[in-house]
């Protein structure tokens, strides 16, 4: 095993996954300012959006508007921030390319049930579906990635299968990926079964990077993003606040907070490239203005260390 890497990219994805599973709508215009503040802490890279059915997903209903407010009033892309669009089929796809995205992420579900009530389709037919998605998205030239959900355990099935995992990645080689992402939809995974995991998917793969997405539902994503790291993985997911879910998760929560994992790296001497202060200072306005609720972050609640007073946003 190779030294694990001291840079670390942190994918935010609180725009998209992180309130998909809000219940009350959030406007286009907190989405906006959600992305913004985002980009402001210093991320590179934001999830903001996806393209699925708007009466499963409903949270997700402005993708397009979303969109539209990002390209038609901030400049972005002139940062060097990228915005994605999560898909699952080559409608979506579409969708993402007509507007405006910079990289797309597929997903599929290593669980035959879960991926079935996700995507409503067997997991063969979604691959085959995701192989054009992939080559729609290639042809217009833009990066995509694809995540492999419940890549830890299956709320339906229970236990998944590492073969499992490697076959759908294997299958997917051809699609001319830029990384594969091991998802934790349900807060599951342990920090022993991360490292096999992350070490065997590296091994099949062949050098792609691996990009892994933690939720915390049992107060394991820390340590799972620790041992991730320890096995080779360098891009993680992460969301402002810690918000987020799955809507066909039973009991689904939220995915780590960034700013506790941009903490826990940058106390190990870790660069991410992330803001501390600024990152509490976006799950307040998260907490106080936009959901109107608490968030899951514990370094909201404690602060960093040294201790400093978050920075505030408006």
């Amino acid at each position: 095993m190779k030294a694990p890497s001291e840079t670390i990219e942190i994918v935010e994805v609180s725009p998209r996954d992180g309130l998909q599973n809000e219940p009350s709508p959030v406007s286009s215009r907190d989405k906006l300012g959600l992305i913004q503040h985002a980009a402001s802490c210093g991320a590179n890279r934001i999830e903001a959006v996806s393209f699925v059915s708007l009466k499963a997903v409903p949270q997700m209903a402005d993708a397009e508007r979303v969109m539209q407010l990002v390209r038609e009033e901030t400049d972005l892309r002139k940062q060097g921030v990228t915005i994605a669009g999560l898909v699952l089929n080559e409608r979506g796809a579409d969708r993402a390319l007509r507007a405006d995205v910079d990289e797309v992420n597929l997903v599929v579900l290593a669980s035959g049930t879960f991926n079935r009530r996700n995507q409503g389709a067997s997991v063969a037919d979604t691959m085959k579906e995701l192989s054009r998605a992939a080559a729609l998205v290639k042809s217009h030239g833009l990066e995509v990635s694809l995540t492999i959900g419940a890549a830890f355990g299956c709320p339906f099935e229970g236990e998944v299968e590492l073969e499992a995992v490697i076959a759908l990645a294997l299958e997917a080689e051809g699609f001319g990926l830029r990384e594969v992402a091991l998802a934790d939809t349900i807060g599951v995974a342990d920090p022993v079964a991360v490292e096999r995991r992350i070490l065997a998917l590296r091994q099949a793969m062949d050098g792609l990077p691996v990009r892994c997405h933690f939720h915390d539902t049992r107060n394991t994503g820390l340590a799972n993003a620790f041992s991730a790291w320890r096995a080779g993985a360098t891009v993680f997911d992460a969301s402002i606040g810690g918000i987020g879910g799955c809507p066909f998760a039973p009991a689904a929560t939220g995915n780590i907070a960034t700013e506790d994992l941009e903490y826990m790296f940058s106390r190990m001497g870790l660069k991410t490239g992330l803001n501390l202060d600024q990152l509490r200072g976006v799950a307040g306005w998260l907490e106080r203005d936009v959901l109107r609720k608490p968030v899951p972050s514990a370094l909201l609640r404690s602060g960093g260390f040294p201790p400093r007073r978050p920075e505030t946003c408006s």
